[in-house]
């Protein structure tokens, strides 16, 4: 196929998938936002099972076009046989974090086969139309991150964002749910890698904090700890890369984590103890998906 040829075609698959995520997104978006809006006088279950539903129908949308407009992707997805996934399951799950097309991995992964994935993410992304809002109405803990010197000015932000991260956690339990931590807290770059000195190849330093909250909050109510590891063996792809079909592989990985007795015996902010041996457990867990990562890449050698 000549050069012209194939840069129409990925005009054209650009266009399509463009197209089609923006007409889907114009149909699912305003009936989450109005069913959302009913919540300000009462809250009801039947109005958030509607409304997951709406977003899992909006998810398919892109999943059929990673089949159907994507079909040069090559998956290699392998799931831990101590790992009983069901759409009625509680999970909590981390991930490692190298660029926006991780969500979208972890989505097409998990729509069919877990609740809908929740994560934790900033609060400036309410202001994208439809988007963002949605985030907010589906119970998305939204952060709002602050300098060192907005907390020394204001100790009390140091704490305000925890709190909304808890009524957010303590909202899913009213219904299945998996709620996903990228614990690197910002996307894998070489160059933040040697900025944090990282003692890790393949990851940034992880950060223990809003995971203790989680499990602080969801422990002893979630079915499973969930480890996804996601390698793209030919370099990590920007959005558009991936919607114009020019990633040729991805490869997910997910584990069962059991979580150690001990983990809800302690409190991360108040007891420099615990704090100390829950960053220890952390540490391990990033060291094991250190080597896992690297043996996931020589398998696709």
């Amino acid at each position: 196929m000549s050069k012209s040829n194939t840069l129409l075609k990925k005009i054209s698959r650009g266009v399509s998938v463009a197209s089609t995520i923006t007409a889907s997104t114009f149909v699912h978006g305003p009936p989450v936002l109005a069913l959302g809006l009913t919540k300000l006088i009462a809250n009801s279950k039947k109005v958030d099972e509607t409304n997951i539903k709406i977003t899992n129908s909006w998810l398919g949308i892109n999943n059929w076009l990673i089949d159907h407009v994507l079909p040069n992707t090559k998956w290699t997805i392998t799931v831990d046989e101590k790992l009983d996934l069901s759409m009625q399951g509680r999970y909590l799950m981390i991930c490692n974090h190298q660029s926006w097309v991780d969500t979208t991995v972890n989505q097409y992964f998990g729509v069919s086969r877990m609740p809908l994935t929740r994560f934790f993410t900033k609060w400036e992304l309410i202001f994208i139309p439809f988007v963002g809002q949605a985030f907010k109405i589906l119970g998305f803990p939204m952060m709002k991150r602050h300098s060192k010197a907005e907390i020394a000015k204001n100790p009390q932000l140091k704490t305000r964002d925890m709190e909304e991260a808890r009524k957010a956690c303590q909202q899913l339990l009213s219904q299945p749910f998996t709620l996903l931590n990228y614990l690197e807290g910002t996307r894998f770059t070489a160059e933040k890698h040697a900025a944090q000195h990282s003692p890790y190849k393949n990851l940034l330093k992880p950060k223990a904090g809003g995971l203790a909250l989680a499990l602080n909050i969801l422990g002893d109510q979630i079915d499973a700890f969930v480890d996804m590891t996601i390698v793209y063996p030919d370099g990590v792809p920007g959005y558009g890369e991936f919607w114009l079909g020019d990633v040729p592989r991805i490869a997910v990985d997910l584990r069962r984590i059991d979580l150690p007795d001990w983990i809800n015996s302690g409190n991360y902010e108040d007891d420099p103890a615990y704090r100390e041996k829950f960053q220890q457990w952390v540490d391990q867990i990033w060291q094991e998906k250190d080597l896992r990562i690297e043996q996931m890449k020589a398998n696709l050698q």
